[in-house]
């Protein structure tokens, strides 16, 4: 119960909805509310089915490219590592300039990569290597995660009156330096592994 707990706070920091809630309102704001909310749960569906994909046959795909438990968590720790040091030191030239904003989106940016991104992908085929007798306890802590993302988004004008864009940006960076500590965690966990064998 404890693991998948910390499994799915993990899924949801990498997911990352209060940082993503400026970019998702940005690219659907010329889209009245209630088609705003067809689109959130399209893009939505369609990231967990893939990620569904990859936690299921993630663990199949390793072993196609002969990866062992020490390089899976070493790596994992390092795309982490990035994707934490993102969220604290975001870049400029937000994502929502590079599409037309009469254009309806569909699959990219927000199904992908906004929510399943390169690195949650690789973070759910580490856990599916990690735990591959638990995969139904996975499989629910990504339904949670997803479902919690989801609810965050849908109410996006809720948390962003309430937080304001600063609170956002201010969560969104205390999010990455949790993730930093649990990405450090699997690094160590990973050398130490290699280190005994």
């Amino acid at each position: 119960m404890k693991e998948m707990l910390s499994i799915t706070i993990l899924l949801i920091l990498i997911m990352d909805p209060l940082g993503n809630l400026p970019i998702f309102m940005s690219i659907l704001k010329n889209f009245k509310e209630k088609k705003r909310r067809i689109i959130l749960v399209r893009e939505m569906s369609i990231a967990l089915a893939l990620m569904i994909f990859f936690l299921f046959f993630g663990e199949t795909l390793l072993k196609f490219l002969n990866l062992d438990k020490t390089t899976i968590s070493i790596s994992g720790g390092i795309i982490l590592f990035a994707i934490s040091l993102k969220m604290i030191f975001p870049e400029n030239g937000p994502i929502e300039k590079k599409i037309s904003p009469d254009e309806e989106p569909f699959l990219v940016p927000l199904a992908i990569p906004l929510i399943a991104g390169p690195s949650l992908l690789a973070t759910l085929m580490l856990l599916s290597h990690k735990y591959m007798h638990k995969i139904q306890y996975l499989l629910i802590a990504l339904l949670i995660a997803w479902t919690i993302t989801l609810l965050i988004l849908l109410s996006s004008n809720f948390f962003l009156n309430l937080f304001g864009k600063r609170g956002v940006n201010a969560l969104e960076r205390l999010m990455g330096l949790i993730l930093i500590m649990l990405s450090t965690q699997m690094f160590l966990d990973g050398l130490k592994s290699w280190v005994n064998s």
